[in-house]
């Protein structure tokens, strides 16, 4: 038996690895299984934060270097990734879930669903209430779209209920939810979707 596996994707500093070290938290509350899988262009970076923060062992971390376009190996050719994710599975029979890091990358980035059963796309305000307007397939196309850092919404000028509403609008009422990682806001509630979706189905 495989674990589920859930991608999680979007541009460079929207804050994916914050993300999936609150979430690595909460799983480990609830006794889920979890490992990681990250992706960088060239460098470990996003693996080593991980393993540093001590919320696994680092044997459960692995990192996949795409070395060009960061979501050519979690779309075009994911074969990288679909082998460390086996490893993992051999390795860790009893796995529930693995998490699985896109490279920073733009609104263009989705996964292939040869290599995870749903997938996240993570933004932030900082980057302007004006993304979800520019439909970019991230934004429309993912299982959950997350709109992070929502406490700097006051400091950078963002609308953010404007920017929920023109979300959940581009979305067609697909699921959009809010995250402050450094105070843990919301990640209960992105827990719950990863639980829903592809844990207790």
């Amino acid at each position: 038996m495989t674990a589920a596996r859930v991608g999680i994707g979007g541009p460079v500093g929207s804050g994916k690895t914050a993300l999936i070290e609150r979430l690595l938290e909460s799983f480990a509350h609830e006794g889920v299984e979890a490992a990681v899988i990250t992706n960088d262009l060239v460098t470990d970076e996003d693996a080593e934060r991980l393993r540093r923060g001590g919320r696994l062992p680092p044997e459960r971390i692995l990192a996949v270097q795409a070395g060009a376009c960061p979501h050519t190996v979690i779309r075009e050719d994911p074969t990288p990734n679909l082998a460390a994710a086996d490893r993992l599975d051999r390795q860790f029979p009893d796995l529930d879930l693995v998490l699985l890091e896109s490279g920073g990358d733009n609104l263009a980035s989705t996964f292939s669903l040869d290599l995870v059963d749903w997938w996240m796309f993570v933004i932030d305000v900082s980057g302007g209430d004006d993304i979800p307007r520019k439909r970019g397939p991230g934004v429309l196309k993912s299982d959950l779209l997350v709109i992070n850092k929502i406490d700097l919404a006051p400091h950078v000028g963002v609308d953010l209920a404007r920017m929920f509403e023109e979300a959940t609008r581009v979305r067609g009422n697909a699921p959009v939810l809010g995250t402050n990682c450094r105070a843990g806001q919301g990640i209960g509630a992105v827990a719950t979707q990863i639980r829903d979706a592809v844990l207790f189905r």
